[in-house]
């Protein structure tokens, strides 16, 4: 249950948002292009990052550039 504590956990690295162009999700909500990220959990394609609102989303790797 990885999940309940993501938020408290350490920051394995931070990633830079390089769009918000999706094709099917709004992530234009969550994310700003320029900004950088603090990645929680990282899995083959996608990153667990803490978004604008202070919560952990699971995005696309596409979106950032490491």
């Amino acid at each position: 249950m990885i999940h309940l504590d993501w938020k408290d956990r350490e920051t394995t690295k931070t990633v830079k948002c390089i769009h918000t162009n999706a094709a099917k999700y709004m992530v234009n909500n969550v994310l700003t292009e320029g900004n950088t990220y603090d990645v929680k959990n990282e899995t083959e394609e996608f990153y667990f990052v803490v978004d604008n609102t202070g919560k952990v989303g699971g995005y696309y790797k596409d979106y950032f550039e490491a």
